[in-house]
């Protein structure tokens, strides 16, 4: 089995975290959006990973210390890391065939800005599986459209009439991925473009239009990390989840003095927290300082100074120092605010 990650995007709607940290890599209840999606989609799989081939954007943008990171995390997982660069924002179908040297044998397509929990065991009949999420909004989303066997028919974008409520996720499971890859050679050399660029979804068009059979997977949990508000409150789920599997949040060296951790948090290493109460649904990373403090339903990275604050639903970067009485903010790293 192969795992393929595009996730050359910078993220505008998370800015300002993303104008210096990719969107993927930062830290959602203490880990990187695209190190837990990873390893969940690897638990869901339940079978061993040979190959995790990363789809990556400029080196400028995606340099050496993201490989790194991003080669620990294959490695993790016990496959090997591949890396390949999206030079140009050319679309979702342009993006896999980045890695069009990985596009072999059965294959899981996952893009790096959303979040799942899932338990469920893949159809071996089908030749493809594309995850879904029933919602109540269908007309806001991309949604399959299924016939009488359960199999899928039709991907429409955004309907203005009821197709059906399942929404596609954006994660896919091909049981032969080369197949895809024919489907969007002949997309590219044929420049078969939906909104200016190349789409997944028009490989597979071709493929169901040859009578592959689609069918669906559907998660549990489906929590997008798109901008600011969505992912603070990713955050608050994902620590509801992490809490109730009873896994250990808080580091073991917390320097901590009249103060108050309402759960669940998440609290790395390093860290201090003075005369403050903290919690609930906050995530605080290492080397981080809170005094005086009031922190609710929020995220702050790593390296930062908290004074004399009341936060409710904010997210600060990393190295930033904050002494103020704002709420509902959102700062970039290496901020100054006093």
């Amino acid at each position: 089995m192969k795992i393929i990650v595009p996730m050359a995007g910078r993220g505008s709607r998370l800015r300002p975290h993303s104008l210096t940290v990719p969107k993927p890599l930062i830290p959602v209840a203490g880990e990187p959006i695209v190190h837990r999606l990873v390893k969940d989609i690897v638990k869901v799989l339940n079978q061993p990973v040979e190959e995790i081939a990363f789809v990556l954007g400029d080196a400028a943008w995606f340099g050496d210390d993201v490989i790194s990171s991003l080669k620990a995390l294959a490695a993790s997982l016990g496959a090997k890391a591949s890396i390949y660069r999206q030079d140009e924002p050319l679309g979702t179908g342009h993006a896999i065939m980045c890695a069009k040297d990985s596009l072999s044998g059965p294959t899981v397509i996952a893009y790096a800005d959303t979040l799942i929990r899932a338990d469920f065991k893949l159809d071996q009949e089908a030749d493809s599986v594309i995850w879904v999420k029933k919602v109540d909004k269908p007309e806001a989303f991309g949604v399959v459209k299924l016939n009488d066997n359960k199999e899928i028919v039709e991907l429409v974008e955004k309907p203005k009439f009821f197709v059906s409520d399942l929404a596609v996720i954006g994660i896919y499971y091909f049981k032969e991925v080369s197949v895809l890859k024919e489907a969007l050679q002949f997309v590219l050399d044929n420049t078969i473009v939906n909104g200016g660029e190349y789409q997944i979804n028009d490989g597979i068009k071709r493929m169901m239009a040859d009578g592959k059979v689609f069918k669906t997977g559907q998660v549990e949990e489906w929590m997008d990390c798109g901008n600011k508000a969505v992912t603070v409150e990713t955050n608050a789920r994902m620590l509801g989840f992490l809490e109730k599997d009873g896994e250990e949040l808080i580091a073991s060296d917390l320097k901590i003095q009249n103060s108050k951790i309402i759960q669940p948090c998440f609290i790395g290493e390093n860290v201090v927290l003075k005369d403050s109460t903290i919690g609930p649904n906050v995530s605080i990373g290492n080397n981080c300082t809170i005094e005086a403090s009031t922190v609710k339903n929020s995220l702050i990275q790593n390296h930062t100074s908290i004074k004399n604050a009341n936060l409710d639903e904010a997210m600060i970067g990393n190295h930033v120092t904050f002494n103020g009485e704002f709420s509902k903010i959102s700062i970039g790293d290496y901020s100054v605010l006093e």
